[in-house]
């Protein structure tokens, strides 16, 4: 099942699109598959903390379309996984945490 919804995760953020910079208060949504459309807010990531800085352009670059996000890139610590890892924020590849990036 772990599997699945791994191979499920990676084929929707393969699809999903790519990274913006997103002002708190705004969100993002990318389309997705079986596990549900993605959505990236910028209020959850401000409340924690996070300046926009952090991302951009170190990770992100500020163009839309300009990066293309994958589960396997995030599981190898690149874009969203530098920081959604197990230690500083959860771990985005667990597949209890599924439902906290996509959205049915």
């Amino acid at each position: 099942m772990r599997i699945i919804a791994v191979v499920a995760m990676l084929v929707i953020i393969a699809f999903a699109g790519s990274a913006l910079a997103v002002p708190p208060g705004k969100t993002v949504e990318f389309a997705g598959g079986g596990a549900g459309k993605v959505v990236f807010d910028g209020k959850t990531h401000a409340d924690k903390g996070a300046k926009c800085n952090d991302c951009h352009p170190a990770l992100f670059q500020m163009k839309k379309g300009a990066d293309k996000i994958t589960m396997a890139d995030i599981n190898a610590g690149k874009s969203c996984g530098a920081c959604h890892n197990g230690t500083k924020a959860f771990k985005a590849g667990d597949a209890a945490n599924c439902a906290k990036c996509h959205k049915k």
